[in-house]
């Protein structure tokens, strides 16, 4: 029975390294300079829906108004019902950088049956925009941009596929990535996102798999009408990832890693981190308890069977298992090594995705049992439960 797990775990590994769109090896990047310029450059119009974001917006809204753009870039902030001077804090920011111009600050109005509250505000705020403006950056609100990222977003949605450009282009930003729940959780969170949207396969047109990051979504305006608005998605709470497969369906998208913009958002204790993964894990897996289990199984042998096999294995005798359970744990550290690089260098802490790994599985039990109370998708105040049959 040892050998078999190890094999079955040995094997899963073998696969997802040479298998699974080589997603492991994080070199979705943009273009560090741009070689072809588009002429003109399109206008931008900026969207952040934003919700007791004060202490982060000033520095979000900052950036995209310095941003090295030869176009026109303007921002749109919805204050979501904020109780903490949200809006004053985007003013004061243009202000400060005398930009005042491009900033507008809307209050979004009472939130409707059926849609999530971050989609309502980015309704509201694509509604407020110019309709002659070609590209929407939805962003959020604790989100720092390089000073070239939006250059580099529009050329590459300019030069994408023969056949058109791109319709969307999203950045999976760096993460803040300093407390010790940080280390510990946060390169392996964009690991796991990376396997379960490998982004070589939602950057192939043939391929069906879409996902995005929602802190970065160039989208243009015109595919986002043609795939409904944004109230085709308008109950979802992994909304980017909604939106992405959505605009898939009749274009072409592309998501990558970005190398210089950062979510200035401060994950200090492993409690935080939890309550964010807890909001949508359970919506990630349909609400389906069988799914949960499933996951619980399959994290288990992935990730904790490795290095508890090969420690205790030998204390049995099962040396064809011991081998097994290293030759999986050396796959699974080189499948996360250029992830872990991108974010910890040459830690030796790396060995500690087992113990991460098991973090978010527990963190995905919870998160299903938080729905059972009725306490699921809480986030800021809101909770949202289980579609409802039917529900768009």
């Amino acid at each position: 029975m040892l050998t078999l797990v190890a094999a079955a775990s040995l094997a899963a590994w073998i696969y997802l390294v040479v298998f699974h769109g080589f997603f492991w090896r994080a070199d979705q990047r943009l273009p560090a300079t741009v070689t072809v310029e588009p002429d003109p450059w399109p206008d931008v119009i900026a969207v952040i829906p934003a919700r007791d974001e004060a202490p982060v917006i000033g520095a979000a809204v900052e950036s995209l108004l310095k941003q090295d753009y030869p176009g026109e870039v303007r921002v749109v902030v919805v204050d979501d019902a904020s109780q903490d001077g949200t809006g004053y804090a985007a003013e004061a920011a243009a202000k400060r950088i005398e930009a005042a111009d491009r900033l507008s600050v809307i209050a979004a109005p009472p939130l409707p049956p059926g849609w999530s509250g971050k989609l309502w505000a980015v309704s509201n705020g694509v509604a407020a925009a110019p309709a002659n403006r070609r590209y929407l950056l939805l962003t959020d609100a604790d989100i720092v941009h390089a000073p070239d990222a939006l250059k580099r977003l529009v050329a590459k949605a300019e030069t994408g596929p023969p056949e058109g450009g791109l319709d969307l282009v999203s950045l999976m930003v760096k993460l803040h990535c300093e407390s010790f729940a940080e280390r510990l959780l946060i390169p392996a969170f964009v690991f796991f996102f990376q396997k379960l949207y490998p982004f070589p396969w939602v950057n192939d047109r043939a391929i069906s798999t879409a996902g995005a990051a929602g802190g970065c979504m160039l989208v243009r305006r015109e595919a986002l009408e043609r795939a409904g608005g944004i109230a085709a998605v308008k109950g979802a709470l992994i909304d980017d990832c909604a939106l992405a497969a959505a605009l898939k369906k009749k274009g072409a998208i592309w998501l990558g890693l970005a190398d210089k913009s950062a979510s200035a958002r401060r994950y200090p204790a492993i409690a935080d981190v939890w309550r964010m993964v807890a909001r949508s894990a359970y919506t990630q897996l349909r609400h389906s308890p069988p799914l949960v289990a499933g996951t619980a199984v399959g994290m288990f042998l992935l990730y904790a069977v490795p290095p508890l096999w090969l420690v205790l294995c030998p204390f049995f005798g099962a040396w064809t298992a011991a081998a097994m359970g290293a030759a999986a744990f050396a796959l699974m550290l080189y499948a996360y090594r250029p992830t872990w690089e991108l974010y910890r260098g040459d830690d030796p802490a790396i060995v500690l995705l087992p113990l991460a790994a098991m973090l978010y599985t527990a963190m995905t039990v919870d998160s299903a049992l938080r729905h059972a109370r009725g306490k699921g998708g809480a986030w800021k105040g809101r909770t949202y439960g289980k579609p409802r049959a039917g529900a768009s």
